[in-house]
């Protein structure tokens, strides 16, 4: 019984404790086994709290036992990742040097899910600051994939990746600026949507219009009901668009007849190994079959690679700017050698970037005149090895080398997601799904198709793998 609590989607758990046949306290209970089960082979939570989560969890039973839920998510278990404040919970962003007293108010995420009645019960792991792409730092150590714990999750995401992707919660908060939702969803074979900018409402930071608030789920549903609760407004965001009550739940399943998608396997960057683009044939061909007039095009985003690195090195380093010798001396030493090589950035070539960065967006915009959506691989790579920060350092210099189908998009502020299509090798593999600007609706109705198509119903064999006692 409990195995089974651990793998049913958020809108099947709701379903269950409308009609009386579940309750939250037993999710939970459920969802806490798993989590010790396999968190000591993963290490994706830096903190836990389970007083926390069964106090809500009992609360939300009762309201539902009264038939007054408070939210469509009352009574399910969420896991944040730790760059996102929880009121009475510290946010430590994976880093020595941020502060261990609790945050005195949610993010606006996180205050949403706690209005929809979710429970909070944990904290998920996070590179220090969510500088790169896959999930290891000083703070917490190095978190692993439930497919391969000899493998990174991805990142910066990726301690929420790996409990979605294990069977401990249907849903995980995240992040994306360069790609932190979707390289650990293609990693840890999850589905994770980076909404358009001002989609949802978040605090501002240094990263600007790159980096937004978001999820990962183990369908594609799920996500979209997350999103319903998560674009709620918020006035502290000055930024976010005007709330449009979508229900990203309705017309989920209209399809794609008629859309016009382009395919591109490395938007000019060689680097996409062959076995991942033939990896992504059959979700192209289900494409095709539900009425899609798919492409091949020649698109070359490469010559935005310099901007990303100027933009990317100089936000950083405005995170660590008042820090001194012994703080800087306990970064992850890849960021300190980040923030140390963008002190040389004069504020003329971070203009020349952010004028790089409006030309992209304008490109994409005029190529989305001819095409609903855009498709490449999300990462050209299989998951390599935890603990490190690129596979190859000759190939890959930096993280960015080895992820360059996904930060374009942070730059054009557009939307894309990733959803699992398939395995190499024995690991996931995701479909990149791109739209214009606040085309969120068709990418879910595409990533849709492609799931219903591709999903095998695989699950993680964690049981053979070292330090799991299931």
């Amino acid at each position: 019984m409990p195995d089974d609590l651990n793998w049913l989607s958020a809108r099947e758990m709701t379903r269950r404790f409308a009609k009386g046949e579940l309750s939250p306290v037993d999710v939970l209970e459920a969802t806490l086994g798993r989590l010790h089960a396999v968190n000591p082979a993963l290490n994706a939570t830096c903190l836990l709290d389970e007083p926390q989560g069964r106090r809500l969890a009992a609360e939300s039973a009762e309201r539902w036992r009264r038939g007054e839920p408070i939210g469509p998510l009352d009574g399910v278990p969420v896991a944040i990742k730790d760059t996102g404040h929880v009121k009475g919970w510290p946010m430590r962003i994976g880093s020595h040097s941020t502060a261990t007293a609790p945050s005195a108010e949610d993010t606006p995420g996180v205050a949403r899910l706690r209005e929809a009645g979710v429970v909070f019960f944990c904290k998920t792991t996070t590179p220090e600051f969510g500088w790169k792409g896959i999930t290891h730092g000083p703070l917490t150590g190095v978190t692993r994939n439930p497919w391969d714990t000899s493998r990174t999750p991805g990142g910066s995401s990726g301690g929420s990746a790996a409990l979605v992707a294990a069977g401990v919660v249907p849903l995980a908060t995240g992040g994306d600026g360069g790609g932190s939702i979707r390289i650990p969803a293609a990693f840890s074979g999850v589905f994770g949507l980076k909404v358009s900018y001002g989609v949802v409402p978040n605090l501002l930071g240094p990263m600007g219009t790159l980096a937004v608030y978001g999820g990962l789920s183990r369908d594609v549903a799920d996500s979209a009901l997350l999103l319903n609760v998560l674009t709620r407004p918020d006035a502290r965001d000055s930024f976010a668009i005007p709330y449009r009550g979508i229900d990203y739940l309705d017309g989920l399943d209209q399809g794609v007849a008629g859309m016009k998608i382009a395919w591109s396997p490395d938007l000019g960057f060689p680097v996409t190994e062959p076995a991942i683009v033939a990896g992504m044939q059959p979700a192209i061909d289900a494409l095709v079959k539900a009425g899609a007039d798919v492409n091949s095009v020649d698109l070359d985003l490469s010559a935005a690679q310099p901007a990303l690195e100027v933009i990317w090195g100089a936000s950083h380093a405005a995170v660590v700017r008042g820090f001194e010798g012994e703080q800087l001396a306990a970064l992850d030493p890849g960021l300190l050698r980040l923030v140390i090589a963008a002190q040389d950035i004069s504020a003329s070539e971070l203009q020349a970037a952010y004028a790089d960065m409006r030309t992209l967006s304008q490109q994409m915009h005029h190529f989305h005149q001819h095409y609903d959506l855009l498709l490449t691989p999300t990462i050209p790579i299989t998951a390599f090895a935890a603990g490190v920060d690129t596979p190859d350092p000759a190939r890959f210099p930096q993280w960015f080398d080895w992820t360059p189908l996904t930060w374009p998009f942070n730059l054009t502020r557009q939307p894309a997601a990733s959803v699992p299509c398939g395995f190499v090798d024995g690991l996931p593999i995701g479909l990149q799904i791109v739209g214009p600007m606040f085309s969120e609706e068709k990418i879910l109705r595409a990533s849709r198709c492609v799931e219903q198509a591709c999903a095998s119903g695989a699950r993680p064999n964690l049981a053979d793998q070292p330090n799991v006692k299931l």
